[in-house]
């Protein structure tokens, strides 16, 4: 799944480090198999069974860790799955993208009220709470810990999840082409990062945007994590900067979860309680949010075009053979 330059279907090829007929190199140069359309194909669809294959290992988790945390590897690999999906978009036809993509959102889902449940405890006791409000926490808390599913129905849900994700990995299998370029997985970078920057300004009118925000963010570092695993140092940076404004984004989110859960699990609770509560809530989530766009101003300021275009220029350097100007690392665009 080594990306790095490759030609695009309206536009002239980039050179590549070395002639095309060798396929192997000279000695030094790092070989990818971008250079390679069938190899690229392969490595995608590999990197997809991969994240299948963690959501099936969440399920052995639960026996040996915890609930919580075979949850979160579940969803991170159906997070991951996503954003395998979002390089090969372009490659797909419409009908069987969407379905690939209706599954993971489904799978993702079915985990969703057992995620809350594991986080709100821990982001409300890290909150500063006066004695009132704390209560009033306690009280919502308790309430939620009589709806948390059973042991044996989070391995079920995992199972299921686990299921779905595999049965997609044979389905993205069966309709994906045998080759893809490189210009199909810049434009599925392009797209995310388009995505996840668009969000991010409606994110100052929205909360469920501030959340999609992170949501775009989260595949495309690891769709960037997928490339620069490949590629070398420029990839790198271009990971780093985004994955560091992503995590800004985190409390922000939690946050937003448990301003929902107070008002699902409020029941019993006096509606006065529950508005200071959420009242708290609100002030402390303005504060993150307006931080972590603050924060990510500079990285989601380029145009999707402009990041796509470097993305593709640091792949080709970072692949470049050693002498031919593959110096510093471009940690600008």
């Amino acid at each position: 799944m080594v990306l790095s330059a490759m030609a695009t279907p309206t536009g002239p090829k980039p050179a590549l480090p070395y002639p095309e007929h060798d396929k192997l190199g000279p000695l030094g140069v790092k070989t990818s198999a971008i250079h390679d359309a069938a190899a690229l194909r392969g490595a995608l669809i590999q990197a997809f069974e991969a994240a299948a294959q963690e959501a099936r290992d969440a399920i052995a988790a639960i026996d040996k860790e915890s609930a919580p945390s075979a949850v979160h590897a579940s969803r991170k690999a159906l997070r991951r799955a996503r954003a395998v999906l979002g390089l090969v978009a372009g490659a797909l036809p419409k009908g069987e993208r969407r379905a690939v993509k209706t599954a993971l959102q489904e799978a993702r889902r079915s985990l969703s009220t057992v995620r809350d449940h594991s986080v709100a405890p821990e982001t409300l006791a890290q909150m500063t709470l006066d004695e009132a409000d704390r209560a009033t926490a306690n009280r919502v808390l308790a309430n939620a810990a009589e709806a948390m599913p059973a042991v044996a129905e989070i391995k079920q849900l995992l199972a299921e999840s686990a299921a779905r994700a595999a049965a997609q990995a044979e389905a993205l299998q069966a309709a994906l082409g045998h080759d893809v370029d490189w210009d199909i997985v810049a434009d599925g970078v392009r797209h995310i990062y388009g995505q996840a920057r668009r969000a991010s300004r409606a994110s100052k009118r929205s909360k469920s945007w501030f959340h999609t925000w992170r949501r775009r963010s989260k595949e495309l570092v690891y769709q960037l994590e997928l490339i620069a695993s490949h590629a070398g140092p420029r990839l790198t940076a271009i990971h780093d900067e985004l994955s560091g404004v992503t995590d800004t984004l985190g409390p922000a989110v939690d946050l937003i979860m448990v301003r929902d859960f107070v008002a699902t699990y409020g029941q019993g609770i006096a509606p006065e309680a529950l508005g200071h509560l959420r009242d708290s809530i609100d002030t402390l989530l303005d504060e993150l949010m307006k931080s972590a766009r603050k924060a990510a101003r500079d990285a989601f300021r380029q145009k999707p075009k402009k990041l796509e275009k470097r993305i593709t220029k640091s792949v080709r350097r970072d692949l470049a053979p050693a002498d031919d100007g593959n110096g510093a690392t471009d940690t600008h665009p």
